[in-house]
């Protein structure tokens, strides 16, 4: 079995082109391998934060291998807090079957975390949504006050903490609680 993963294994990284410290990955719950070097191992297994590195998925999501198409899809997925990566996922084509194996994953690594960011009502919240503040929130170190009735569009959602999200509001990123808005 190890001889047949060996000479399945390409000379590059599936994802970025690396060429070096690379590894069969396998692409669950299917039996298919994808090779990654290191870097994309470590995204694949643990935390991912936007960096340069992860912007060679923009040519990997478009890749005629289907492994390599469901691994760029989860990871963008994991990093749609970004603009440019929730961007790229909105002009992605998956064919039914292989959108349908890369939702199964993402399934199963939302089942993992455990971690649900709700609104004051209730209203589960996602990356990229618009909520509204439903009250005057004082925002400290930046000498302003986020005024009730303001919309923050493209919210990022904290993942360890269900209680913070983070939004744009008068041209400044900031942290809000999420008993604080309402999901629009």
């Amino acid at each position: 079995m190890k001889a047949e993963l060996m000479s399945e294994l390409a000379n590059a990284c599936a994802l970025c082109g690396s060429e070096t410290a690379l590894a069969a990955v396998d692409v669950p719950p299917s039996e298919q391998i994808v090779t990654l070097c290191a870097t994309c191992c470590a995204g694949i297994a643990g935390d991912i934060s936007d960096a340069p590195h992860w912007r060679c998925l923009s040519d990997a999501i478009w890749s005629t291998d289907a492994a390599t198409q469901v691994t760029a899809y989860r990871l963008l997925h994991r990093l749609k807090a970004e603009s440019w990566a929730r961007d790229l996922l909105d002009i992605a084509y998956l064919e039914p079957e292989n959108l349908e194996w890369a939702e199964a994953g993402l399934a199963e690594e939302d089942e993992d975390s455990g971690v649900i960011h709700r609104d004051t009502n209730g209203a589960v919240l996602t990356a990229g949504d618009t909520v509204t503040l439903i009250k005057d929130l004082n925002v400290k170190g930046a000498g302003f006050t986020a005024k009730r009735g303001t919309a923050v569009r493209n919210i990022s959602l904290v993942p360890d903490n269900a209680g913070h999200i983070e939004g744009r509001v008068s041209g400044q990123q900031i942290v809000i609680l999420t008993e604080f808005v309402k999901k629009s």
